[in-house]
């Protein structure tokens, strides 16, 4: 993949050659880009939705592997310590976004597609199933198997506001607890609750229209 050209120029423990030692084993930091740099950006990027960030972490990551390597205590793959890093990254990336995000009523307004929803009965504001399409109700569960499938979900995730699409990435993507997410974005359970309840809105209304429609 193109990143790995500029993560090998930007990265100074792609050519050193060290070998380092942690919880019993070698490592190889030369061989960690080769190894493990594809996994590592698509972790990020379908989470960040831009590539030249999801680079820079990966390459904070690696840099933060390097001078930690000591704390590694073998009780998990070199690749799965490696994202556990990555992830911190992230959860740091989605915090300074939050900060430096403004609130935009009218365009988060929009993302509510009431369209969706039940109207009346008993599940009254649950997603209306059968308004949506065939496939979507048949195997929802096999599209999330497909490349396809992710570079639609990528591309809706990004027509999210920041601090939606951050607050959506840190719930569903990264599993964080509403009182984690809360912390990390500085905003209350109730305005959590209205940016999930958007984000996901605006992901089905999406990804039936980038996704499931053509796929029938």
């Amino acid at each position: 993949m193109a990143f790995r050209s500029s993560i090998i120029r930007a990265t100074p423990i792609c050519v050193t050659g060290k070998i380092v030692m942690a919880a019993g084993r070698a490592f190889h930091p030369e061989n960690w880009v080769d190894q493990h740099g594809d996994a590592l950006f698509k972790y990020a990027v379908i989470r960040t939705r831009d590539a030249s960030i999801a680079e820079e972490l990966v390459q904070e990551t690696l840099l933060a592997a390097l001078q930690s390597y000591d704390k590694f205590a073998g009780q998990s793959s070199e690749r799965t310590w490696l994202i556990g890093i990555l992830k911190h990254k992230i959860i740091d990336y989605f915090r300074k976004v939050s900060r430096l995000s403004a609130y935009q009523a009218e365009v988060e307004a929009k993302l509510e597609h009431p369209e969706i929803f039940q109207q009346s009965g008993e599940w009254i504001e649950h997603f209306d199933f059968e308004a949506g399409p065939c496939e979507w109700q048949r195997s929802p569960d096999k599209a999330v198997e497909q490349a396809e499938f992710w570079a639609a979900f990528s591309h809706c995730l990004a027509g999210l506001p920041p601090r939606i699409a951050s607050a959506f990435s840190l719930r569903e993507l990264e599993q964080l607890s509403s009182e984690e997410i809360c912390k990390v974005l500085e905003v209350s359970t109730t305005n959590l609750w209205v940016m999930l309840h958007r984000a996901r809105a605006h992901l089905r209304h999406c990804l039936e229209k980038k996704w499931f429609a053509t796929a029938n």
